[in-house]
């Protein structure tokens, strides 16, 4: 039987910034915000490697285009992503710092603003 769960091997730099980039707007701000999070997140030196982990699993889930809710469908599309980008910041919001809010800030007042 094939494992049907997302693994934090899932998770590509490629693949988040293609689906970023591509779908920012559609997705909606606060979505993009909470990936941008863990993104800069998972980028610290000091972040362990479970939580960096975490991150990458929740963040492989965002970018696959196998999703409990598809994301095509108008208004509930993305809310499966949110949940589970919110459940991986709660389990690291400890490495969720100032500057790791700036950097996501600068990136989502190039997309957004």
């Amino acid at each position: 039987m094939e494992n049907k769960f997302t693994t934090a091997t899932d998770f590509s730099d490629d693949g988040f910034w293609s689906k970023v980039v591509k779908y920012a707007k559609k997705a909606g701000s606060e979505v993009i915000e909470k990936a941008l999070w863990l993104y800069f997140a998972a980028q610290r030196d000091d972040t362990p490697i479970w939580a960096k982990t975490t991150i990458y699993a929740a963040l492989a889930y965002f970018v696959l285009p196998i999703d409990a809710i598809p994301d095509a469908l108008p208004v509930v599309g993305y809310s499966d992503d949110l949940g589970v980008l919110v459940g991986a910041l709660a389990a690291v919001s400890m490495y969720i710092d100032e500057n790791v809010k700036t950097q996501a800030q600068d990136k989502m007042t190039e997309w957004f603003d």
